[in-house]
């Protein structure tokens, strides 16, 4: 290769090189609604989720980030993650003043052409945000952010068997809890 001169993919876009590069700031919003859609399965709550998202971005971009050999949104994930976890071992240490109401109203999204449509969404994400931390990273990753099943072990940092019987097992969580 010459200076000057990329190597251009299928896709159009310029080849990346194997080894460590900085992630680039300018294409987190390519990210973003896969983002979205994982942390409310994380969450279980659409508000919550766009907290999180932002949380997630305002960490990653405090500081310049090396990625090595990893695609930007498998990083991503994985910050998004550990926000999550983060979050919720701080919130398991915060002293609590109230107590939960019994049944939580649920909101309708505004954006949906029918209303049993939103709540049908509202429950799903509920059904993934109750399952053990394992199953339901397996299930945001592949599911919900449309990785595949390398780029989700990848991720994860876990074979990718284990995301295989790990999703298989989500999936029948859910389908149980949901009751179809």
């Amino acid at each position: 290769m010459t200076p000057g001169h990329e190597t251009v993919t299928d896709l159009g876009e310029p080849a990346r090189a194997s080894g460590p590069r900085t992630l680039d700031p300018a294409r987190l919003g390519d990210h973003i609604d896969r983002l979205y859609r994982a942390a409310w399965a994380l969450c279980g709550s659409r508000p919550d989720a766009e907290d999180l998202v932002q949380e997630t971005y305002a960490r990653v971009l405090a500081r310049p980030r090396l990625l090595r050999n990893e695609d930007d949104l498998g990083y991503l994930l994985r910050a998004l993650r550990n926000t999550f976890l983060t979050q919720k071992r701080t919130e398991s240490r915060r002293l609590r003043t109230g107590t939960l109401p019994d049944e939580l109203e649920l909101v309708a999204d505004p954006s949906a052409r029918e209303p049993h449509a939103a709540l049908e969404a509202a429950e799903l994400y509920a059904a993934v945000a109750a399952l053990p931390g394992a199953y339901r990273d397996v299930l945001v990753a592949v599911d919900i952010a449309g990785l595949a099943y390398k780029e989700a072990a990848r991720a994860l940092r876990i074979r990718e068997g284990t995301v295989m019987s790990r999703l298989y097992r989500a999936r029948q969580q859910v389908v149980r809890r949901l009751g179809t």
